[in-house]
């Protein structure tokens, strides 16, 4: 008995308390506000294409990682793919690695010499930039759109295969999120 009220107040010392909202079945309502303090007002497919861009710059640990809100909010301001500019950013500086210091220019936007305050703020006006100056003009794809962005003729392959690069992470992530198993 006296072993037992000694092990007792060990064990709970190092118990971590659990919360219920962080583990949910397919039935639960998905919180959005999980990994920041910010409200979506989005779907659960932006949700989910938020946390595939996430995992994904996570697995390069890349400095582009924290900037997922803004890059979902550039695809929905400018209803651009939510992986082009991520995968736009892969090509051009790994992902925020390699730029010109000071710069925020993860995109080689204007041979990589245009700065800005914030990664935040270089996705936002480089989403608006593709819309507006490429998009709207009929470069409607990547290779249309990498005929104009960049000298040579790999550029296109490369931003699209970071295009799928991402949306495999998404469909692992929907895959766990389901309750039937592929045999």
């Amino acid at each position: 008995m006296v072993t037992v009220a000694l092990f007792l107040p060990a064990i709970t010392a190092v118990i971590t308390p659990v919360h219920a909202e962080l583990v949910a079945g397919t039935s639960a309502k998905i919180n959005y506000t999980q990994f920041s303090n910010k409200e979506y007002e989005y779907s659960q497919d932006l949700f989910i294409k938020r946390m595939a861009i996430k995992n994904f710059l996570l697995k390069y640990n890349a400095p582009l990682a924290t900037e997922t809100d803004a890059f979902i909010k550039a695809c929905t301001q400018y209803d651009l793919d939510c992986y082009l500019l991520p995968a736009i950013s892969g090509v051009e500086s790994s992902f925020g690695r390699y730029l010109k210091p000071g710069t925020y220019n993860p995109f080689g936007w204007g041979q990589g010499n245009i700065p800005f305050p914030s990664f935040s703020e270089a996705i936002l006006a480089v989403g608006k930039g593709l819309r507006e100056n490429y998009i709207d003009k009929g470069a409607t794809s990547v290779d249309q759109i990498g005929r104009i962005y960049c000298e040579g003729n790999t550029w296109a392959g490369k931003v699209i295969y970071f295009m799928n690069q991402f949306q495999k992470e998404e469909k692992n992530l929907l895959l766990l999120s389901s309750d039937t198993v592929s045999l």
